[in-house]
């Protein structure tokens, strides 16, 4: 049984994984007297569940700190989740670094397989899953070991050259943080991800969110998006 939860994870950057907007006052009036209604949203016997995509220095990171602060969304990394289960020295975990030393892929049921048992585990019925699918091989993996569909995609569109420019100036000491290989990363995710951007848009679930100006202002566009979806899972 998917129960909420009563407190909120902190939203991470994954390392190993690649409706009109309304004035700030406006919306803060509007929400503070719809959240109830959010809060109040029946409860279904399967979770809410919102895949976040975007390309690095996209802005999913920042955005899915303020969906879960804002909505009580869990978040999800596969990273984060591959890297735990690899630290708990369990057989399952064992056989993931055996893979990842050998450059070898971890196989996409492994990896679907920890998303399902994190929300089995979890007492929430919101997540969102952050990097992933990140091919057409992950999503048939998922929809095939879950047995459904994300209820929303919210893919984080960027002109390239904003992407570059904000992983260049995070500063964070990563080695892959230059413009040779953060170019790199950009045609891989166009390689792989858009084909999975293309699929969820012909099924009707994909949000395309601008991803320039600020971040108050794409989480305007955000809110209203993922808002409209809980609304539009609500009258099903």
């Amino acid at each position: 049984m998917w129960r909420r939860v009563a407190s909120l994870s902190s939203a991470l950057e994954s390392d190993l994984m690649q409706a009109a907007t309304c004035g700030a006052g406006a919306w803060q009036r509007a929400f503070s007297s719809t959240q109830v209604e959010v809060e109040g949203f029946e409860r279904k016997s399967h979770p809410f569940v919102a895949f976040v995509l975007g390309g690095p220095g996209s802005g999913k990171g920042t955005q899915c700190m303020k969906i879960v602060e804002t909505f009580g969304f869990t978040h999800l990394s596969a990273g984060d989740l591959l890297r735990k289960e690899i630290a708990s020295n369990s057989e399952n975990g064992s056989m993931i670094l055996d893979t990842i030393k050998e450059g070898k892929i971890v196989p996409s049921e492994v990896t679907v397989r920890l998303i399902q048992a994190a929300m089995e585990a979890g007492r929430n019925d919101r997540f969102l899953i952050d990097g992933f699918p990140r091919s057409e091989e992950n999503r048939a993996a998922y929809e095939r070991v879950i047995g459904a569909e994300p209820d929303m995609v919210l893919f984080f569109d960027c002109p390239e050259n904003e992407m570059v420019k904000r992983v260049l100036s995070r500063n964070e000491g990563r080695v892959d943080d230059n413009m040779d290989t953060v170019k790199k990363r950009l045609r891989v995710f166009s390689e792989l991800n858009l084909p999975v951007i293309e699929h969820y848009s012909i099924k009707g679930k994909l949000r395309k969110i601008d991803g320039t100006g600020s971040a108050d202002e794409i989480f305007e566009r955000v809110r209203s998006a993922v808002f409209a979806a809980l609304r539009e899972r609500e009258e099903r």
